[in-house]
């Protein structure tokens, strides 16, 4: 039977498909009855954090189809492009936000690609510089919230029914400094870039500044909408989703008006293909994860490892090889629905907070969207700069050495995703 879901998965057959057909055959081999399928996806449908993700997914492709990012690019170059390396600050601070809020699902790279893109040109970096740094930075967010993996990774691990639970709150708050050291890096490898400026960059006057922050007067208050109303107590993580949905829809199309009526059935219908391809997936997997946890597959890996591998920090080193082979081969949402049940069990034993892991194993992904061979955002500023995927490969290797190190800074330092928690 492995033989043949692994010839089907090689043919092309859908990984939903594939998924449900493994747990149905190791239900049905332990003569357990395939009702239980049915009865872990119905669990999931009452799991009122889910609500958040279709929501958040809307608003970020409701923010993609306007003309937040242009507005979002203004504000910080007001704010950073004067600076050394401000401009391409501005790339890094200007994608990080946009990700957080459209899943690093492309639309960063061909929302503000065109932005960013000719004036990185204009201001003198390198052509190499600005497309490996438009590409890597199109997956920066994943760990800002309302991140869709972030959600995703906490309701994955809440309905494993793990004794230590976690809730997305936690990891909102636990991603904070890890994705700043990310930033940070980036940005300090961008001030050392040598330049021909072919613009002179003067600092903007206040008036200019007012007149800009006037312009994102509207989208200025969203983080503070999301975070401030979950940490607040105000909002429920599925209540500060459908607020920020709302809130989105009615500034972007019935003030601002930049999105006609006419196009939202067409960006409802996109969005929610995303979060559709999500949700059968991780409603499958979930019963797959049930089969594995009964079969005691994880502890039999942990004693397996364990024999080998007593040390919590070589185990984490190993894990962060494995993740960004994962990476090379596997998007982020298979990757957190089919083997999140079975390294968080071993992790647990090996004394990682769930939290810490989550940040870890999301870091780790993050690279992965730009390595070799299929990491999405290099086909799609492929696509979107007209750029054959070869020279995508050789542009992106300083980002993936600078990020490399921030994941391993991440891995052994579990107090920078755990301080905000009170823990370390």
């Amino acid at each position: 039977m492995n033989v043949i879901l692994l010839i089907i998965t090689l043919l092309g057959a859908p990984l939903f498909a594939v998924i449900a057909a493994s747990a149905m055959f190791g239900f049905y081999s332990d003569d357990i009855d395939l009702g239980v399928i049915a009865i872990e996806i119905y669990r999931l449908a009452e799991t009122p954090v889910l609500l958040a993700i279709p929501l958040f997914t809307f608003a970020g492709y409701i923010l993609g189809a306007s003309q937040a990012p242009h507005r979002l690019v203004r504000l910080t170059n007001a704010l950073l492009g004067w600076l050394p390396g401000g401009l391409a600050m501005v790339a890094i601070v200007a994608c990080a936000f946009f990700t957080a809020f459209t899943g690093a699902s492309g639309v960063t790279i061909v929302a503000l690609g065109a932005l960013l893109y000719p004036a990185l040109k204009e201001a003198g970096y390198g052509e190499h510089f600005n497309l490996g740094l438009i590409t890597s930075s199109g997956s920066l967010g994943l760990l800002f919230a309302p991140s869709l993996p972030l959600i995703l990774y906490g309701v994955v691990v809440q309905q494993m029914g793990m004794e230590q639970t976690i809730s997305i709150g936690d990891l909102f708050l636990a991603g904070i400094l890890p994705g700043l050291l990310m930033m940070l890096l980036l940005s300090t490898y961008s001030m050392l870039q040598r330049r021909q400026p072919r613009l002179a960059t003067s600092k903007p006057t206040n008036k200019e500044i007012v007149n800009i922050l006037r312009e994102s007067a509207w989208e200025l208050p969203l983080p503070f909408v999301v975070l401030g109303g979950i940490y607040s107590g105000l909002f429920a993580i599925s209540e500060a989703a459908a607020v920020t949905a709302l809130y989105v829809l009615i500034v972007e199309v019935l003030i601002k008006r930049e999105i006609p009526m006419s196009d939202l059935p067409r960006i409802i219908r996109e969005s929610m293909i995303l979060v559709g391809g999500v949700l059968i997936i991780l409603g499958v997997s979930l019963a797959l994860t049930n089969y594995i946890i009964d079969s005691g597959l994880p502890m039999r890996l942990f004693d397996a490892i364990r024999a080998h591998i007593d040390s919590k920090w070589t185990f984490l080193i190993l894990l962060n090889v494995f993740l960004l082979a994962l990476g090379m081969i596997l998007d982020i949402f298979s990757a957190l629905v089919i083997i999140i049940p079975i390294i968080l069990p071993i992790a647990i034993n090996y004394g990682i907070h769930p939290v810490h892991l989550g940040i870890v194993f999301l870091a780790n992904m993050q690279i992965g969207y730009f390595t070799p061979p299929v990491g999405m955002n290099l086909f799609i500023a492929s696509y979107r700069f007209e750029r054959p995927v070869m020279e995508l490969y050789r542009a992106t290797i300083p980002f993936f050495f600078i990020l490399l190190g921030a994941v391993l800074i991440i891995t052994y330092w579990p107090g920078l995703s755990l301080v905000l928690l009170g823990q370390s």
